[in-house]
């Protein structure tokens, strides 16, 4: 696979807390030169990017982030907050404590509350694997493909770990044919990169790709 079919799917992400707008124009600017498929921001930067960038790049960004125990409500307000200021693609966390309590249909409600939020526009359920039993992560596999949502994710990737090769395998095992996934977290290499293509991952939540790019174009590799 080429460097350029990898970058296609790459939701090219900078989510810490202290970027500043010179950073997320950085990452706009590659993003758009690489080709990626979105930019992945927080909710305050997504009018100015959207804005920059036109009709050139998505721009995705994340709700409830990163712990998800907001309300409903709260998360709906967020989404069309994002989508009024050009957002086109919503990252939403789910309620890990929900999960934990078995409340299967609060979480299944406020996902398809979201998703009519966002009629056409995708949605992605993190579900943050690191925190999960095998047994929870193929309940919300279940879920996700019931409410009607896009994409299943596996991470925040401030959980303490991210996306790993056996939660991609176990997804697409339990995903309906409505669900795609995306593979987020500590995906550090190129090698990494395809082997979550490779697994059935449609999506890459990352900022190192680009970085690697950006290095071996530097120093000739």
């Amino acid at each position: 696979m080429d460097v350029k079919e990898i970058l296609k799917h790459v939701d090219h992400t900078l989510l810490l807390q202290g970027a500043t707008w010179e950073e997320i124009k950085q990452i706009c600017d590659d993003a758009m030169k690489y080709e990626t498929a979105s930019v992945c921001i927080a909710p305050s930067y997504v009018k100015q990017a959207a804005e920059y960038m036109g009709d050139k790049m998505a721009v995705c960004t994340v709700i409830g982030f990163p712990n998800g125990y907001m309300t409903t409500k709260a998360k709906e307000f967020e989404t069309k907050d994002a989508l009024e200021n050009g957002a086109s693609e919503i990252d939403m966390v789910i309620n890990i404590g929900w999960l934990k309590d078995k409340k299967y249909d609060l979480i299944e409600n406020e996902i398809r509350a979201l998703k009519a939020v966002c009629k056409d526009k995708i949605l992605k359920v993190i579900i943050e694997t690191c925190f999960l039993t095998d047994e929870e992560k193929i309940k919300m596999c279940e879920i996700v493909t019931n409410a009607g949502a896009d994409y299943i994710k596996t991470s925040t990737g401030f959980g303490g770990a991210g996306a790993t090769f056996d939660d991609i395998k176990l997804f697409s095992q339990h995903i309906g044919p409505n669900v795609k996934m995306k593979a987020a977290g500590g995906i550090s290499s190129m090698e990494d990169a395809e082997k979550f293509l490779e697994l059935g991952a449609d999506r890459l939540g990352t900022s190192r790709i680009i970085k690697i790019v950006k290095n071996e174009e530097a120093t000739g590799y």
